[in-house]
């Protein structure tokens, strides 16, 4: 049921405010599959089988490992949707989705384009049908709902189905939708919790915080600390003393519950200040807060903080504050965080052991961060933690249908070599294919045996060519035009 968003929506503005004028048309409608992961639209083409199946691999411990396999003729439209990506033109890509509806790595794909062009709503609708073609491959015993169906994110066929429900939920949570979010979190949580490929786990708590899930968030970090150190995270560091803060300011707890989670979250929130200094300064200046003179004085949390920490640490600590700086804006939290911010200069002051064991662990614990944490960085654009992302990430291409594809991949079938004749182009030539992906001077090779009677006719075509890829080159650029001053005297505001 928390995976429909409407039933979100309904909750907070009502169902005749989200239904409107639908109920009426829907009797008009011919039968469609029920799903859980999405609702199929009158819109979409007409849905045929893909040629994608779920196979069910085996069954360990109760647990039943699953994988996706692409069939013969869906590896042909596959090898097409890479040459179409190779091109560098989305048009190829909705060429290929006009005869392949419902091909997934297309979809999403071209769901990036859609976002980058600022059309968000056909990117969401893009996700939507992604979804849709991958629910309907499902295995009759696959579950969503068990906790104990796996995928292995090394597998390329399933790494759809991953970025798929991740790029699902980042919409559902800017449309309003924290708690249909959650679950699908959950979901994406479930499929490999050991390995997490996305990093979820970064995200997790933001999402039970603006669902206001608390309950759940605490639990989930008293199950999972032992075992996955969930402390030693930044964002579940700060993240679960403020879910107990806002535990504690629920009235309709009782006093003994309340007085309880004040107490963990005044002893967690002072850990997660020793641990990790450098967030406290980046968080109060996202927050617009001016910290008091002692604070903004001391060495501790002062500048030193940031720039001796690791890039691994700094990255983690960027996205926290990126992503979740909104949910401390409340007076109530600011009022809570300063007393604790001051017994913390207290205990450093008087050298307590638990601050230079928190120094320690900072040296050791951080020094590189492993691939899933920069797939997520990459997938969540906060814009502070890409920044932060080092050179051998940013400098090799990542494509939204397999960001940082992993390095052990179990592949399962191989794009076919493609025939490349041997380059005699001149450098003018290849300076305008660098320009054009599509261009070719030399037009195709002449398969018959008179070539000299064709080569003045050869050099006439690749003139013409070229004359017509500088044409449509010319053509596409476009000059901005200077701002016009209409405020002479100007407000000195910049953007």
């Amino acid at each position: 049921r928390n995976l429909n968003p409407e039933n979100e929506l309904k909750r907070y503005f009502g169902a005749r405010a989200v239904l409107g004028d639908q109920r009426p048309r829907q009797r008009q409608r011919q039968y469609v599959r029920s799903m859980w992961l999405t609702a199929p639209k009158n819109t979409w083409p007409r849905y045929s089988k893909t040629g994608i199946t779920m196979q069910l691999l085996d069954t360990r411990r109760g647990v039943q490992h699953f994988t996706f396999e692409h069939h013969r003729e869906y590896q042909q439209v596959q090898f097409k949707f890479l040459d179409a990506v190779e091109s560098m033109d989305p048009n190829n890509i909705v060429l290929l989705l006009q005869m392949n509806p419902y091909h997934v790595d297309s979809l999403l794909q071209l769901s990036d384009v859609c976002r980058m062009q600022e059309d968000q709503e056909m990117a969401r609708d893009l996700i939507e049908r992604a979804l849709y073609s991958l629910e309907c491959a499902f295995h009759p015993v696959f579950s969503l709902t068990s906790g104990t169906c796996r995928l292995d994110y090394r597998r390329p066929e399933n790494r759809a189905f991953f970025l798929a429900l991740f790029k699902h939920l980042m919409f559902l949570e800017k449309r309003g939708c924290p708690r249909t979010a959650l679950e699908f979190c959950k979901l994406i949580l479930s499929l490999d919790p050991e390995n997490d490929p996305l990093c979820v786990l970064l995200l997790i708590d933001f999402l039970s915080l603006r669902a206001r899930e608390y309950p759940f968030l605490t639990r989930l970090f008293q199950e999972w600390e032992s075992h996955r150190n969930l402390s030693q995270l930044p964002n579940f560091a700060f993240s679960v003393p403020l879910a107990y803060f806002f535990l504690s300011q629920q009235e309709e707890r009782p006093e003994l519950e309340r007085s309880q989670a004040r107490e963990r979250a005044a002893r967690l929130i002072q850990l997660a200040l020793v641990m990790f200094p450098s967030v406290l300064m980046p968080l109060l200046d996202h927050c617009s807060v001016q910290p008091d003179a002692r604070v903004a004085s001391h060495p501790f949390f002062g500048l030193n903080a940031q720039i001796s920490q690791s890039p691994a640490l700094n990255q983690l600590t960027s996205l926290y504050v990126g992503r979740t700086h909104a949910l401390w804006k409340d007076p109530a939290v600011m009022a809570w965080l300063e007393p604790q911010a001051h017994e913390v200069l207290r205990m450093v002051e008087a050298q307590d052991a638990l601050v230079q064991e928190a120094e320690h662990k900072r040296k050791i614990r951080y020094q590189s961060a492993p691939r899933n944490i920069y797939r997520h960085i990459i997938l969540s654009e906060m814009k502070e933690a890409t920044a932060a992302l080092p050179l051998e990430v940013t400098s090799q291409p990542v494509m939204g249908f397999d960001p940082l594809p992993p390095l052990d991949s179990i592949v399962s079938y191989t794009r076919p070599e493609r025939t490349s004749h041997p380059s005699n182009e001149s450098t003018l030539s290849l300076f305008f294919r660098s320009l054009l992906p599509n261009f070719n001077l030399q037009g195709d090779i002449r398969h018959d045996g008179d070539d000299e009677a064709g080569a003045a006719q050869d050099l006439n075509q690749g003139v013409n060519r070229l004359m017509a890829a500088m044409r449509d080159m010319l053509a596409n650029i476009q000059f901005q035009e200077p701002p016009r001053d209409d405020n002479p005297e100007g407000d000195g505001d910049w953007d």
